[in-house]
């Protein structure tokens, strides 16, 4: 008898763990073809793995930076087409005032020096949320820009 509650407690447990990876979102999830354009006031920092993230509180008036298309962006070691990004760059159609920010692993940001991100601090990104804009207010990065730099997060330094 004490087998079976040990196998359903064990089972139960390897379930509860499991459900973290189950909810976590693959590149596929997000609309690649529509980057997005965000800029606000980090909170609730999570400098973490599986990848770091942070909430961000965007302002009312968020516009795009009228050289957002001109800025130089650093190589990455994964073919990723920056300059065209940055031209294709619009806003979120929806008025959130918060999105979930979805950064890079640790290993990642630590590559790139990516400055320790800190709950006040203003940031920009470049990055995809999900077709349609459907579900939660989430972006994935693919640029951030920390600090007057653009840090590449898709893959390491070139």
């Amino acid at each position: 008898m004490q087998r079976r509650h040990f196998i359903a407690a064990a089972s139960a447990g390897t379930a509860a763990l499991a459900l973290p990876a189950w909810a976590h979102h693959g590149w596929s999830s997000f609309d690649q073809n529509r980057p997005i354009y965000l800029e606000g006031t980090a909170s609730k920092v999570r400098w973490a793995n599986p990848h770091a993230e942070l909430e961000l509180e965007l302002p009312a008036d968020l516009k795009l930076p009228a050289d957002l298309a001109t800025r130089s962006l650093p190589a990455q070691s994964a073919r990723v087409d920056g300059p065209a990004l940055l031209k294709a760059a619009q806003l979120p159609t929806r008025k959130d005032p918060r999105w979930q920010i979805e950064l890079a692993p640790l290993t990642r940001m630590n590559a790139w020096a990516v400055p320790e991100i800190k709950n006040g601090d203003r940031v920009a990104l470049l990055g995809f949320t999900f077709a349609e804009e459907k579900g939660e207010p989430i972006l994935r990065a693919e640029f951030v820009f920390v600090g007057g730099k653009a840090y590449g997060l898709r893959s390491s330094p070139a």
